[in-house]
């Protein structure tokens, strides 16, 4: 494989008339200007249909996709809705923000109208899609419907005729919700269908699409209702021990995230189906696939479910390769990431290299004087070839940030390292980009706020906290035709520019000017 890079941006943080970064033609220009900044690879966030909190990492359902996506701008194409009723609801006035109780507010109101228009129940492409993808689909919209019917709580708290699955009780809301159902199943329609144009102009551009997949479902799930016995419930489907991190120097209590842990006993006995469906599943939607806290698939921490802290989990093992092994012989060989940050051991070490994904490395991990065993695991002239190397990901600080927080030892540390002691503190962060990209790393991908020199005010989340995290959205100002030739002049350096990519955009460019002579 070549070397290569691409940018970490969420769909969510594209510009946007309405709000929200979605698949409007924003999405197409960014594609555009990847492909012309010599990018092979753009990498997002889950695609899921968030939950309270706004985390793309705790989503209504792991199959999925959320409706904010769905370009307002399509819809008013298509005759659905007016710009005039688009404009007139307030999505948040702030360019670089997004106010989620507004989007909410806002957006659900304007694509109900749409599909009471749409006529949908008549268009062979939805019935085509809602018969290809019954087996999730179903269950996801009646779960949504019914999550509505009441007020939005989460179905461990429903009536607990249909908190069980009732035969009466399932049958009654299927009637009852009829609509509410069909409307569900229409915005899936219209997210996927503009997903997988989105993903195929990408494509054509030479620009590959990076997915990224939580390892963990939500409780509140239409997966964790639908198949409670994947999950480590019991028989009232109340969990038994849920998911989380141990205390450690970041966190003296851990992190207790409280998703259901998987009963892995049971996935070995079907042959791991579920998770063999859902990596097919996630294998049609990207080209790439990052898998979130790949070191649960060795070892996994076990919380008592109504613990209010993580101290007092302990490690279970995970199914390792077997799981691993199991999907390659039903699906094939496909391009995985696995996400190996965090505290790992040898064992880990080893999953990674037998399943011979490729690692992350992440150069804010590599300057750490507290860690400094973990952090030798960082530094580049410990790389391999097959290894994706960040200078952060979306739960880290901007490197401008980390650089103004980390203490004056470790920036000397890493001034050493860098062998650079003369560039001014402000633009010391070019110097970590550069330091990423001419490592060995076969993959190098830099989120895209890194690469504009913003400060924490513009970092995507802050793990354990709520309220500010996931709001970040960059402006068309600053997707610049300089900071485009900045990327493009460093991935030519470093010989990770992408050439397929910008033959085409500069045949697309002669076509488009032989064009004009002749209509001329």
């Amino acid at each position: 494989m070549k070397r290569a890079a691409g940018v970490l941006l969420p769909i969510t943080s594209l510009p946007s008339k309405y709000g929200i970064g979605c698949f409007s033609q924003s999405a197409y220009d960014f594609v555009d200007w990847l492909a012309q900044a010599g990018q092979s690879y753009w990498q997002i966030l889950p695609l899921g249909p968030t939950s309270y909190g706004d985390s793309p990492y705790q989503s209504f359902s792991t199959f999925a996709g959320n409706p904010y996506f769905i370009s307002l701008e399509a819809l008013v194409e298509e005759g659905v809705l007016t710009e005039a009723e688009c404009k007139a609801a307030d999505f948040g006035r702030k360019a670089s923000d997004i106010n989620y109780k507004k989007i909410y507010d806002a957006r659900y109101p304007l694509l109900r109208k749409a599909y009471e228009r749409s006529d949908i129940a008549n268009n062979p492409e939805y019935q085509k899609f809602v018969e290809e993808n019954h087996w999730w689909l179903a269950d996801y919209a009646l779960f949504m419907a019914v999550k509505a019917r009441f007020g939005g709580r989460p179905w461990n708290e429903w009536a607990e005729d249909i908190r069980l699955r009732w035969d009466n009780a399932m049958d009654y809301y299927r009637r009852e919700l009829y609509f509410d159902i069909e409307f569900q199943q229409y915005m899936q329609f219209k997210v996927f269908q503009q997903w997988h144009r989105l993903k195929d102009y990408a494509n054509e551009k030479g620009i590959q699409l990076i997915g990224d997949i939580p390892i963990y479902v939500a409780m509140d799930s239409a997966d964790a209702w639908a198949n409670p016995e994947l999950f480590q419930l019991d028989e009232e489907n109340v969990p038994v021990a849920v998911a989380g991190c141990p205390p450690d120097g970041f966190s003296a209590t851990g992190q207790l995230w409280g998703n259901p842990l998987y009963r892995w006993d049971y996935h070995r006995s079907t042959g791991y189906q579920w998770w063999v469906t859902r990596l097919w599943y996630c294998f049609q939607l990207y080209d790439v696939v990052r898998i979130d806290h790949f070191r649960g698939f060795d070892e996994y921490y076990s919380i008592p479910y109504g613990e209010d802290t993580a101290r007092n989990g302990h490690w279970e093992k995970g199914p390792g390769m077997d799981l691993f092994r199991t999907v390659e012989e039903k699906l094939g060989w496909h391009p995985v990431i696995a996400e190996d940050l965090g505290y790992v051991t040898d064992t880990v070490r080893q999953l990674v290299r037998d399943s011979g994904f490729p690692g992350m490395k992440v150069l804010e991990f590599a300057f750490d004087s507290r860690d400094s065993g973990s952090a030798n695991d960082y530094l580049p002239h410990n790389y391999t070839e097959n290894c994706v190397v960040y200078t952060g990901t979306h739960d880290n600080e901007t490197l401008v940030g980390w650089l103004g927080s980390i203490l004056p030892e470790e920036r000397q540390m890493a001034r050493d390292y860098l062998w650079d002691q003369r560039t001014p503190e402000e633009e010391l962060y070019q110097s970590f980009i550069a330091l990423a990209m001419r490592s060995s790393a076969r993959t190098c991908i830099i989120p895209l706020q890194d690469y504009l020199g913003l400060d924490n005010r513009c970092r995507i989340n802050q793990p354990s906290t709520v309220g500010s995290n996931w709001r970040w959205r960059v402006t068309r100002r600053q997707l610049s035709k300089k900071l485009q030739a900045e990327l493009l002049r460093i991935a030519k350096l470093y010989g990770r520019a992408n050439w397929d990519a910008l033959e085409r955009e500069q045949a697309g460019e002669q076509e488009k000017a032989d064009a004009a002579e002749t209509e001329a």
